[in-house]
């Protein structure tokens, strides 16, 4: 589970800091990619090794598809409607009874194993983090950071604004419906609670404790958070409070993320010395 939401806080980062796009759709992106390979199961008969993929791929896709009218949209306008998808998928599931409606999609097939299951995941959270740092660092990156700097002079040097923010955007929903598509085979069910908000919030609020902009900052606060989230879960309404405290504390007294602060620790203690 620490896995999934590291997969969607490392497509918040990388949309937001490279792209220069806030999304609140990390719940639109792992309900999409879960019914997708939900379907692709249980009515298709594909094995969660196909499913997944597919469902990665083609959610993603998608996605996007529903997001290139609102790439124009910046800072919290694009936000807004980001947030607004996992909501109206999630009524419009629930208003028609379709794709199971409320009782959800029952009988998906789990992994062969457990530890297929655990490093499956596992393997794609290192795919997908050594991939992100790979691609922020080659032309097609520093495209994507002058798109968030300064789009205009992207638009000047003949390249196309839209084309690039839509490339930003399928990569980010590709992790957020692995992410998915892994859940349901993880829970054997798929509901309209995968568009729940705390698929949106969490991984921001991971970024946050982490240190936003530097890709394995989300990995580290989702190792922090999500578990402490779960130890907090038998106090029951009562750790909203406890789990508020904890974020509060860290934009206080830590805004810039453990990650960054640790980077410039280690920065001020480094030394060169002759070999």
């Amino acid at each position: 589970i620490v896995c999934i939401y590291t997969l969607l806080a490392l497509s918040f980062d990388f949309l937001a800091h490279y792209v220069g796009l806030v999304s609140l759709g990390g719940a639109f992106f792992i309900g999409v990619g879960g019914y997708i390979s939900a379907l692709m199961n249980t009515s298709f008969g594909l094995p969660p090794m196909m499913s997944i993929p597919i469902a990665a791929i083609v959610g993603a896709g998608i996605c996007t598809l529903f997001l290139v009218p609102c790439l124009p949209l910046r800072g919290v306008y694009f936000a807004i409607v980001t947030l607004m998808y996992p909501l109206v998928f999630a009524r419009i599931i629930e208003a028609l009874d379709i794709l199971g409606g409320t009782d959800g999609i029952l009988g998906v097939e789990s992994f062969a194993n457990q530890w297929v299951e655990q490093y499956f995941v596992i393997a794609m959270v290192l795919l997908f983090l050594f991939g992100t740092r790979r691609l922020v660092n080659l032309d097609l990156g520093l495209v994507f950071r002058a798109v968030k700097d300064n789009d205009q002079a992207v638009k000047a040097s003949g390249m196309s604004v839209p084309v690039y923010k839509a490339v930003g955007v399928y990569v980010a929903a590709l992790m957020g419906c692995l992410g998915g598509a892994c859940l349901v085979h993880i829970y054997m069910w798929c509901g309209i609670s995968l568009f729940a908000l705390d698929f949106s919030i969490l991984p921001i609020a991971a970024t946050v404790i982490g240190g936003a902009g530097t890709l394995v900052g989300p990995l580290l606060g989702c190792f922090i958070l999500v578990p402490v989230s779960e130890l907090l879960r038998e106090f029951g309404t009562l750790r909203i409070v406890f789990y508020s405290l904890i974020l509060v504390a860290f934009i206080v007294f830590r805004s810039e993320g453990i990650m960054v602060y640790g980077q410039r620790k280690y920065h001020q203690f480094e030394r060169w010395i002759k070999v």
